[in-house]
């Protein structure tokens, strides 16, 4: 009996610890935003109804459900292609993204004023396919930050890694430093994530905000020679072609009714 009493107290205590180690994690991630971006690979002549849609009924329904912030954007790509919007969604954490996916579809008033939009045909769709990603905001930027003025240029940037540890020496890169020297030399960022979800994992991805591209491309110079980049870069376990296996740039404009 004492070793039956002993064993289950024992088991009972590792089970306790191992459920407080559980929540204080789950606590510390908490404080991290979930930040949903959607990708919408239109139909040619669609941008009209889907900025409708967007601005009339997506936005306003997200905003009374509690996603106070969501940032529209199109790309900046040759005359004569399809257009690319994305959009930006921040949550307070995964049960609100949840709640909020789950009210959309059977919200009366978004069905109202999606009304056009959701009879659609078949015959003449929107847009080819919806991409969508979720990502946990980093340790050193836990929210999704709204610039300041009115930048009418976003860079969005693409880290893919070989492998987990690799992705994840790469985030620690940033948290370590290399977010900082973003805004020390005009890169300023709207969103860091490491993606949880979704296509070209293990990735990181975030977001930069300019007046213009006259300032982007001063900002890029300038982080080039920053000297507490080049220390950064310098140490061996932070170089790129160990931890970064390829990266995807995308300028991108915001539209006239993007919150963020």
């Amino acid at each position: 009996m004492k070793r039956r009493t002993f064993l289950s107290s024992t088991i009972a205590g590792a089970s306790l610890a191992s459920l407080s180690a559980m929540s204080s994690a789950a606590e510390e991630v908490r404080g991290r935003q979930v930040i949903e971006l959607r990708t919408y690979l239109l139909k040619p002549d669609k941008q009209k109804l889907f900025d409708a849609w967007a601005e009339q009924a997506l936005i306003p329904t997200l905003n009374r459900l509690g996603a106070k912030s969501v940032g529209v954007y199109s790309e900046n790509l040759p005359a004569g292609r399809p257009a690319i919007y994305y959009v930006l969604v921040p949550y307070d954490n995964s049960e609100q993204w949840a709640a909020v996916s789950a009210k959309l579809a059977s919200d009366s008033e978004y069905q109202k004023a999606a009304a056009e939009y959701l009879a659609v045909q078949a015959t003449d769709p929107i847009y080819d396919r919806v991409e969508s990603s979720l990502f946990r905001a980093f340790e050193t930027m836990p929210k999704v930050e709204k610039p300041a003025g009115k930048p009418q240029m976003y860079n969005l940037r693409i880290y893919e890694s070989h492998n987990e540890a690799a992705g994840q020496k790469k985030i620690e890169m940033f948290n370590q430093g290399e977010i900082a020297i973003f805004r020390k030399v005009g890169l300023n960022p709207v969103f860091f994530g490491e993606a949880i979800a979704g296509t070209r994992m293990p990735n990181l991805t975030y977001l930069l905000a300019f007046d213009d591209d006259k300032a982007r491309t001063a900002a890029w110079g300038k982080f080039g020679g920053d000297p507490d980049w080049k220390k950064l870069r310098a140490i061996p376990e932070y170089e790129d072609e160990k931890i970064v296996s390829k990266i995807t740039n995308k300028l991108l404009t915001p539209t006239s009714y993007s919150q963020i």
